[in-house]
């Protein structure tokens, strides 16, 4: 718990001297606190009883700066931990989505995206909230407990002893709180992602839920999510509600206690009234601070399961790493060498996903790759860039291991266009220049040219300036493809990699975009998983991929004679056409 406590407290940065701040004039704050009870007795007994005007108005005038002074050091402690807090969750969360940003695809495997997000906003704002009471009541609370208690001692030891019963008894019950309250506020925040993972995912496919007129489904779906998060925030919440009746009960007991013994003594004339009025004070001083530590104790309970989550993301162990890369080795060619690669995404070697790939691919080919669902065509590209390791054997880019080069050096030099076409808020324009930020505008339009997506941009009234909203809704699924082709040409890649990218175009399109790359980008080596074999026919050559393995490697018309998947796809896709 420390040591995730301290990782945590590393995200204060430039705001540790708020955080050291706050707690300094919160304990002005609590030292000017005692003082006034203190000084109100003195003002009854050696004033008011006295007649002593002079002294009663001295001690007032003191005791009204003591005020004025406390309410100072109060607003400052709000205002240096609001900045600590608010500073402290900003860093906090800067830092959670930098570690993400480090994660190789199997590492962001283990999470779902609500996960991530429940943990990057409902958890950091429980830990941030948290904070920010621990640094303005962990050193006043204590202390003013601390001094109030002397004091209270001081004016009258056997009626102080009253706290001998109430401490334990409310250590105890904590305890059981505290035990039966954490499992509770765990399996809240789990709920929590089912529920976020539930609305990420209507409002990613609206268009389907309103397609199919499954509203009323996504409604009733989402309402029983959110009742499980109801029902165990009610669980959690019912066994943390039972300190406020705990203090209620404690402090009542208390003031009861000291009223009565005290009233009494008072009345036998030993104890003094000034005394009894402060003594009061201090058992309020007391009870409040217990309270208030309490109330600490508590916040940190609900915290504790949300610093577990986000310790688990910072101390996820990454599976890729450039650690041992040659910083200075540059990426020469575009050629690409699979040396008896095995895969498995679970790292099980007897449940492989390729199985001994054996590949030499030369710079400047344009290669297919073809294979039916689930044979491992995406699998056996994303080792290129290393978006995955092998799990045995190597994969060697322009003549180098890919573990040998940092991982930016790899992938500036390898263009991908992914399945799942992902397109950004903002301008066209902007959206390209993704590839390459710097790129001109003749740059941009050439690239567009190649990828066929120029005229379609020309056809907008702001053109290039066009705002696509959010993930592109605006544009088709052929003109996502297009413009995800254009975007990494515009990176000038040794390797393109085009995984599916045209399954949304025709095929004239699509004739058209295969003979702007041969032309205008023939020093890319390019390969293309289609299942089209229109697609790749005219390619250099073909890799025939069948559960995992590499069942041919050839040209077109090698296949066509000596590989029966190749024809088979084939025949089938021209009885289509036919």
């Amino acid at each position: 718990m420390l040591s995730m406590i301290k990782k945590l407290l590393s995200c204060l940065g430039e705001y540790k001297k708020y955080a050291i701040y706050t707690p300094l004039v919160m304990l002005g704050e609590a030292g000017l606190e005692i003082l006034i009870p203190f000084l109100m007795a003195k003002m009854v007994t050696n004033g008011i009883q006295a007649q002593d005007t002079a002294y009663t108005v001295r001690i007032g005038i003191i005791m009204i700066i003591a005020s004025i002074l406390s309410l100072i050091c109060g607003a400052l402690g709000g205002r240096f931990s609001a900045k600590a807090g608010i500073g402290f969750g900003k860093n906090l969360r800067a830092k959670l989505f930098d570690r993400v940003q480090d994660f190789s695809f199997s590492n962001i495997d283990h999470y779902s995206t609500a996960s991530l997000i429940t943990r990057l906003t409902t958890d950091v704002n429980h830990v941030q909230n948290t904070f920010m009471m621990c640094i303005r009541m962990m050193v006043r609370s204590p202390s003013m407990l601390i001094g109030a208690l002397i004091m209270a001692i001081t004016i009258n030891a056997k009626m102080a002893l009253v706290f001998a019963v109430v401490i334990p008894f409310l250590a105890t019950m904590l305890f059981l709180i505290a035990i039966n309250a954490y499992p509770r506020f765990h399996s809240m925040l789990e709920r929590y992602d089912r529920m976020n993972g539930a609305l990420q995912e209507n409002l990613i496919a609206i268009r389907v839920v309103k397609a199919f007129v499954r509203e009323r489904h996504e409604i009733e779906k989402f309402e029983a999510s959110a009742d499980e998060v109801r029902k165990t925030q009610v669980a959690a919440e019912k066994i943390v509600l039972l300190n406020s009746p705990l203090m209620q009960i404690s402090m009542y007991g208390c003031i009861l206690a000291i009223l009565w013994f005290g009233g009494r003594m008072a009345i036998q004339g030993t104890f003094d009234i000034g005394e009894l009025s402060s003594f009061i004070s201090y058992i309020g001083q007391i009870l409040m601070s217990l309270m208030m530590i309490t109330m600490i104790f508590i916040s940190l309970i609900i915290s504790l399961a949300s610093i577990r989550r986000i310790c688990e993301v910072l101390d996820e162990t990454l599976d890729i790493n450039d650690h041992d890369a040659d910083p200075a080795l540059e990426c020469a060619d575009g050629s690409i060498v699979f040396e008896n690669v095995s895969f498995s995404y679970n790292k099980d070697s007897d449940n492989l996903n390729l199985e001994h790939i054996n590949l030499t691919i030369h710079s400047g080919e344009t290669i297919g790759i073809i294979g039916g669902t689930g044979s491992a065509k995406s699998t056996l590209v994303q080792l290129i860039p290393r978006l995955y390791d092998v799990t045995e054997g190597r994969v060697l880019v322009g003549g180098h291991d890919v573990r040998d080069y940092k991982l930016d050096t790899l992938r500036n030099q390898v263009a991908m266009v992914l399945q799942k076409n992902v397109l950004f808020s903002g301008s066209i324009r902007n959206n390209l220049r993704w590839g390459n930020p710097d790129a001109t505008d003749e740059e941009i339009v050439a690239a567009c040219e190649a990828a066929q997506a120029h005229e379609f941009i020309t056809s907008f009234p702001d053109g290039y300036d066009t705002d696509l909203g959010q993930g592109g809704t605006n544009v088709s699924g052929g003109q996502k493809q297009r413009l995800c082709i254009a975007r990494a040409l515009l990176k000038k890649p040794k390797i393109m990699i085009l995984d599916d990218s045209t399954s949304a175009v025709d095929t004239a399109t699509d004739s058209k975009i295969r003979d702007a790359l041969r032309k205008r980008h023939g020093s890319i080596t390019t390969l293309i998983i289609a299942q089209r074999i229109s697609s790749v026919a005219e390619a250099d050559r073909i890799l025939v991929m069948d559960e995992g393995k590499c069942n041919g490697f050839d040209t077109h018309e090698n296949l066509l004679k000596t590989n029966s998947i190749y024809r088979e796809v084939y025949e089938s896709q021209q009885k289509g056409v036919e």
